[in-house]
C-alpha cells in the first residue's frame, strides 16, 4: 500500500491546484494557440495523420478547459477530453456542450484496449514525476490502436536530466527531448517527428513537441 501513497499525494496536489485556478486558466489559455503557430501546426499535422489512419477517435488527455478538444473536433476528429480535475471537466462541459468530457487519471484511462487512432497530451505530462512516467506511457500505448499516434508537448531542457521547477500552478518537470523520446521507445512507441523552438514564456525552456506512432 505504501508504494501508491506518493502517486496519490502527487495527483491529489495536482487536482487541487487546477481546481483552484479554472476560470483564470481558461481565460489565459483558451485562445493561446492563436499566438503559438508552431504548436498549432503540430496539432494540425497530428490531426491530418490521424485522419489518414481511418480511426478518428482521439483522446485529449489532460484536456483542461477543453479548447484543444474542440480544436481537434473542428479538424475532423471524433475527439473527447479527459482530465484529473473535476472543476476543469465541469468547465469544459459548459464551454463545449456538444463534446464529451470525463474525469480520469492518465494512468488508468476509461478507454478499451487498442481503441484510439490518436492521443494528444498537450503539456499534460509535465507534472508527472520521472519515475512514474513509464507506467503512464504504458497506459497510453494500451489504448492506442496499431498505427495510432501520440503527440506530446512539454517543456524542454538542453541539460542531461529532467529539471523540476515551480510551475505557476503546481510543480512540473522539463525534459531533454532525446531522453523523453527514449521513454517513448521503451513504452513501444516510435518517435518520427520532433519540433523544438525558443520559448514563448519567460521560463527559458524550449517548447518541445514529439510525435510518435504505435507500430
Amino acid at each position: 500500500m505504501l508504494v501508491f501513497l506518493p502517486v496519490l499525494r502527487h495527483q491529489d496536489e495536482t487536482r487541487a491546484a487546477y481546481d483552484g485556478v479554472v476560470d483564470l486558466y481558461a481565460s489565459m489559455f483558451s485562445d493561446q494557440l492563436e499566438t503559438r503557430p508552431f504548436a498549432r501546426n503540430m496539432i494540425g499535422t497530428f490531426a491530418e495523420l490521424v485522419r489518414g489512419t481511418g480511426n478518428l477517435r482521439v483522446a485529449d488527455v489532460g484536456c483542461g478547459p477543453g479548447h484543444l478538444t474542440a480544436m481537434l473536433h473542428n479538424l475532423g476528429l471524433d475527439a473527447f477530453g479527459l482530465d484529473l480535475s473535476p472543476a476543469m471537466v465541469d468547465h469544459a462541459r459548459r464551454a463545449h456542450p456538444a463534446l464529451r468530457f470525463d474525469e480520469a487519471r492518465m494512468e488508468a484511462l476509461p478507454v478499451e484496449d487498442g481503441a484510439l487512432g490518436g492521443m494528444l497530451a498537450h503539456y499534460s505530462m509535465i507534472h508527472t514525476p520521472p519515475g512514474e512516467l513509464p507506467a503512464l506511457l504504458a497506459e497510453q500505448v494500451r489504448v492506442l490502436a496499431p498505427g495510432g499516434l501520440l503527440l506530446v508537448s512539454l517543456f524542454g531542457t538542453e541539460g542531461p536530466e529532467p529539471v523540476r521547477f515551480d510551475h505557476k500552478v503546481t510543480p512540473a518537470y522539463s525534459w531533454p527531448a532525446d531522453q523523453f523520446a527514449e521513454l517513448l521507445a521503451a513504452a513501444g512507441l516510435v518517435t518520427f517527428a520532433r519540433l523544438l523552438h525558443d520559448p514563448a514564456t519567460e521560463r527559458g525552456f524550449l517548447d518541445t513537441h514529439l510525435l510518435a506512432r504505435r507500430p
